[in-house]
């Protein structure tokens, strides 16, 4: 399974962005807010080119935000379930 693409709004970006320029480091902000370090250090150098919120890109409601998050959520905890699944066939297996 794929996960899908995530999108976040404005002032999401803008707020994480804001968190690395004042001091705190990409990894732990990347972490805190449930990101990929490449994707908030893509976002830093954007803003520093100002193209972080480049006119015509889309508007991304908080409502989609968190739809995409909650997909996203949804098809790793499939694989999770699966993974655990497949572990419990196997040690039922040799339980037998």
């Amino acid at each position: 399974m794929k996960i899908p693409k995530q999108e976040y709004t404005t002032e999401f970006r803008e707020l994480a962005v804001k968190r690395v320029k004042d001091g705190q480091g990409i990894a732990a902000v990347a972490r805190d807010l449930g990101l990929i370090d490449q994707t908030l250090r893509n976002w830093v150098k954007a803003f520093d080119a100002g193209k972080l919120n480049a006119p015509g890109a889309k508007k991304v409601t908080a409502e989609e935000m968190e739809l995409s998050r909650l997909r996203a959520e949804n098809i790793r905890l499939k694989q999770e379930l699966a993974i655990i699944k497949k572990a419990a066939a196997y040690f039922a297996k040799d339980a037998l």
